[in-house]
């Protein structure tokens, strides 16, 4: 079988199992599972098979015209190259992983067959992305993540957070998608096709036309879909979601898009510096604000969320400074550490039950209930912090190392500026991403209280795959020596420099939040599970209102007063109250977006209501009125009929005699 035919077969698999999926879920509904989980298995076989014999060397392509257009032209095209091998791997190892923990996380949830069949059309999607080698095609595995976004988000649509989560996910993202779909119309008809490897051909040539505004529109789309600032609120929202789909997400599809569409179309960026230094200024603000953000998050899956925005923040700065390969490589080691560390999170949320880190700081034991997840929950965190041997040190290293040398002048692939943006704001990073990462390991497994509560052991489809993904957690990083091949022949070699900086600033921000942490706990008064705000036999609107009101953890159908041994309170100090809401950029966002849209449908609203529709009562009121004049007069008497006739002749008769007189 040839390579190009079995890369069809990799976006080709989870597509049919979806579709099959969907199709024999209620009438064979024991056919599910193995339709959700072999597709994934087979198509990752199949995309490893494709990288061994791309094997890093010349890019595989091959296209066929999909339909004449009588103009520019769209192909079915595939274009392989190192970069997308490694990244379809990544993308089927991350799924197969989620199907399989799903088969236990979701076992006893009715609507499992739809969010299996979703999660394979969601991967398929990823997939066809991957491989695409023509623009139009790439945009609709791009538009397809999407919608299944939108689904999964909202799997839980009977809960309010879960239904309005996903809106948000698909009109944020939609937002970006307008410019984007016109930055790519712009980039066909400038380089007369759509074909990933012509446009690259065209920019290389200098033929690209006003190139300033065709980056920043397509950066619109990559803002919205990999979640940069200032479209990036949609994620933290969209944890209403499984936790299986939200590894998926910030793992290797959605946010993960976005970065490689850029890394593939680099050139096109690097043909305008000002798109290069507002790419620099997104991915520095992403990354400081989201990190400061963590700190103070109460919902230990919307940590991971911000964790997940931060880290996008140094792919995107990667490519600020014009290295996709330190991009590539930290997307890789980023994928498998961030779906270990939302599995993982999925495992300690169903022992506990709960998500808020206040209440599990409350409890003892829990990681005694669950070593499995507490040791590679563990491993994750320190790759998360960059702390060496494991992986996030290598990848993160790449990006300040690329920083550090365009910053220095030693590369004229970006402007030095967009260097020290990216440098100065990922050195900041790495103290904050160490201090949120130290916090959420304390307060989930050193908790200090009642007992935590017993819920029997773990499926073993849950805890076998947090050991799998732990692997290349632990080792991935090691691999930057074999990697050169694969990425253009980049140097993924740390850098002294910036590997002392970032570890020992690192190590800084762990150790000064457990001393923060040993101070408010040696503080914080002795009560089980802290102070009550609402009684536990009150109302559940009451307890979720006053929750509301004071910030505070809800636990069943009780509300507890916020943590007083939160470390983040302590460090953040007067801007944890900011960081909490996300610097209130949703309220902005309503102020700017949200209400004007509203004042403007309330304002069409009152001109159809009271405007045209007026009009329109106008326009039947005088045949109304005539109608009921004419059926005043039939009143079905025929004296009535009779005398109203011999009048009407009387008066024929004297108008005539009148004329006659006259002539």
């Amino acid at each position: 079988m040839t390579t190009t035919t079995l890369a069809v077969l990799v976006p080709l698999l989870p597509f049919l199992g979806a579709a099959a999926g969907l199709l024999l879920g209620r009438t064979a509904p024991g056919y599910v599972r193995p339709l959700a989980v072999l597709p994934s298995l087979t198509s990752l076989v199949l995309a490893v098979l494709v990288a061994v014999r791309q094997g890093g060397g010349q890019a595989i392509n091959a296209a066929t015209e999909l339909t004449p257009t009588g103009s520019v032209p769209i192909e079915l095209a595939l274009h392989i190259d190192g970069f997308a091998a490694l990244v379809a791997v990544l993308v089927g190892v991350v799924a197969s992983c989620v199907q399989i923990y799903s088969t236990g996380y979701l076992r006893d949830d009715p609507r499992y067959p739809s969010y299996a069949a979703l999660v394979s059309l969601f991967t398929s999607a990823m997939l066809l992305v991957v491989y695409s080698g023509d623009l139009i095609v790439l945009l609709v595995g791009w538009e397809v993540m999407g919608i299944c976004s939108y689904f999964l988000v909202g799997h839980y649509w009977e809960t309010p957070e879960a239904r309005a989560a996903s809106i948000k996910a698909f009109l944020v993202t939609k937002l970006g998608d307008v410019p984007f779909l016109i930055g790519l119309f712009a980039l066909g008809t400038a380089a007369g096709s759509f074909r990933i490897t012509t446009v690259l051909g065209t920019v290389a040539s200098g033929g690209l036309h006003h190139p300033t505004l065709i980056a920043l529109l397509l950066l619109a789309g990559v803002a919205g879909k990999s979640a940069l600032f200032p479209l990036h609120t949609w994620l933290p929202d969209a944890m209403a979601g499984p936790t299986p789909v939200s590894a998926l997400i910030h793992a290797a599809t959605m946010v993960a898009a976005g970065i490689y569409f850029v890394a593939r179309l680099l050139p096109v960026f690097q043909a305008s510096s000002a798109a290069m230094v507002v790419l620099a200024v997104m991915a520095a603000v992403t990354m400081a604000g989201s990190a400061l953000a963590a700190l103070a998050q109460d919902d230990i899956k919307r940590v991971l969320a911000y964790s997940t925005i931060g880290q996008l923040g140094y792919m995107a700065g990667a490519l600020a400074v014009g290295d996709r390969g330190a991009a590539v490589f930290h997307l890789l080691s980023h994928g498998a550490f961030k779906a270990l560390l939302f599995l993982a999170a999925g495992v300690i949320i169903h022992a506990s039950g709960t998500n808020s880190l206040a209440v599990m700081s409350r409890m003892t034991g829990l990681r005694s209930r669950v070593p499995d997840a507490y040791w590679t929950m563990t491993v994750a965190l320190l790759a998360l912090a960059a702390i060496p041997p494991f992986s996030g040190f290598f990848s993160k290293e790449a990006v300040l190392g690329a920083a550090e040398h365009v910053a220095t002048g030693h590369t004229e692939h970006a402007p030095g500026s967009a260097g020290w943006i990216v440098l100065v704001a990922g050195l900041v990073t790495a103290v904050l991403t160490a201090a949120y990462a130290t916090r959420l390991w304390l307060l989930a497994f050193h908790g200090r209280g009642v007992e935590a509560p017993d819920h029997g052991k773990e499926p073993r489809s849950m805890t076998v795959v947090l050991w799998v993904l732990a692997v290349p957690s632990l080792a991935f990083g090691l691999a930057y020596r074999a990697l050169p091949d694969w990425f253009d022949g980049r140097d993924l070699t740390p850098v002294l420099t910036t590997s002392v900086l970032g570890t020992g600033l690192a190590l800084v921000g762990g150790i000064v939040t457990y001393g923060a942490w040993r101070h408010t706990t040696a503080l914080a008064p002795r009560v089980p599970m802290g102070a009550v705000v609402a009684h536990p036999d009150a109302e559940p609107a009451q307890v979720e209102a006053e929750a509301i009101a004071s910030h505070a953890p809800v636990f069943g159908d009780v509300a507890y007063a916020p943590d007083p041994a939160d470390p983040g309170r302590l460090l953040l100090g007067p801007l944890h109250r900011h960081a909490a809401v996300g610097f209130h950029l949703d309220a902005v966002y309503n102020v700017l977006f949200v209400r004007p849209v509203q004042a403007g449908a309330a304002l069409v609203r009152f001109l159809d209501r009271e405007v045209v529709d007026t009009y329109v009562r106008g326009a039947a009121a005088l045949p109304r009125l005539l109608g009921a004049a004419v059926r005043r007069a039939q009143t079905g008497n025929v004296q009535t009929y009779v005398s109203a006739l011999l009048a009407g002749t009387v008066v024929l008769v004297v108008a005539a005699l009148l004329v006659a007189t006259g002539a």
